[in-house]
């Protein structure tokens, strides 16, 4: 007999990234997999690495956070899919401070690093 082949992955990591440059521009999308990164995203590593240094990288801006009123550009984005098995549905902007922090931290799943 063979050896033995691995067994599936317990947690899949599957994301559905898409960018907007700005309002009437068209997106930019990419699939990103994670263990091991691939996808036809543009540099699956580096989004992986960045996604999981982040320490909540799916999750809003608490509600009450008070945020520098500095806008960032026009950029938008959406990840959907699973990330270690659990469901994502996230969206991401420049309109502040915090959502900004946000993008920044991300800056390689949206390619704009």
């Amino acid at each position: 007999m063979g050896p033995t082949p691995p067994p599936p992955d317990q947690h899949p990591s599957r994301l559905q990234i898409t960018v907007w440059p700005g309002p009437g521009l068209a997106p930019s999308r990419w699939t990103l997999t994670a263990d091991p990164p691939g996808g036809d995203h543009p540099d699956p590593a580096a989004a992986c690495a960045a996604l999981a240094a982040a320490p909540r990288p799916f999750a809003p801006v608490p509600p009450g956070t008070i945020c520098a009123q500095v806008y960032g550009g026009p950029q938008t984005a959406a990840i959907e899919g699973s990330w270690a098995g659990q469901p994502v549905r996230a969206t991401y902007s420049r309109v502040d401070g915090c959502q900004t922090a946000r993008w920044n931290a991300l800056a390689a799943v949206f390619q704009t690093g």
